[in-house]
């Protein structure tokens, strides 16, 4: 499925370009997600997607497939799967930066691949899911790069439990589960809740039944 997506960040294009491309600046303000290696254009990662009763773990790894910083054009693929096996997700992602009113405003087009549970929700619950994500960070990218321009720090501030070593590759796989998963339900509100309320009780029933039988084991 394709989605589009646009949000304006109060700082220079140039700044918000810097830090759109380097994945050490941009994971920690990514919902659920921890970056886990960068090498090059590469990078590796985990994303922690918590879906009512149920908590999903994505290992992945994504790369830059252009950067062009005349036209302030990125292209970023990324892959992940499950590690209980109950799913994949691919994206492909476009963002055009341009300059408007002392700001920058960022243009997102996603190609979006889901299989599993999260593919449950259908095109519309996962657009609006989306759009609020895609402000979370948005929202956090413009505090951090606000402080930047003020003459603090350089990039947005990571808890400890997603940094990663500026210097060299380095593994970081036993911190990827202390990051707060992403509330899909949550983050979608009372409306979405509503229209998902079907599949949230499945779940609950199946989390229900499981637990239960691994009791009576």
């Amino acid at each position: 499925m394709r989605l589009e997506h646009e949000f304006t960040v109060p700082a220079p294009v140039g700044t918000v370009w810097t830090a759109l491309v380097d994945p050490e600046r941009v994971a920690p303000c990514m919902p659920g997600a921890t970056l886990t290696g960068v090498d090059g254009e590469k990078f590796t990662g985990t994303v922690k997607v918590r879906l009512g009763p149920i908590t999903l773990m994505y290992k992945g790894s994504g790369e830059f497939l252009e950067t062009d910083e005349d036209s302030r054009r990125m292209v970023m693929k990324a892959s992940g799967k499950d590690v209980r096996g109950n799913g994949t997700a691919a994206a492909t992602v476009t963002a055009v930066l341009s300059e408007v009113d002392g700001g920058t405003r960022c243009e997102v087009v996603t190609d979006l691949s889901i299989t599993g549970r999260p593919a449950q929700f259908g095109r519309g619950l996962i657009a609006e899911v989306g759009g609020k994500i895609i402000d979370q960070f948005a929202d956090c990218l413009a505090s951090g790069l606000g402080t930047e321009e003020a003459g603090g720090d350089t990039a947005p501030e990571a808890p400890e439990d997603t940094a990663v070593s500026q210097q060299h590759l380095r593994a970081v796989p036993d911190q990827a589960e202390e990051v707060e998963a992403i509330d899909l339900l949550g983050t979608a509100g009372v409306p979405v809740l509503k229209r998902a309320l079907p599949l949230v009780l499945g779940l609950a029933v199946v989390a229900l039944v499981v637990s239960r039988l691994r009791r009576h084991r």
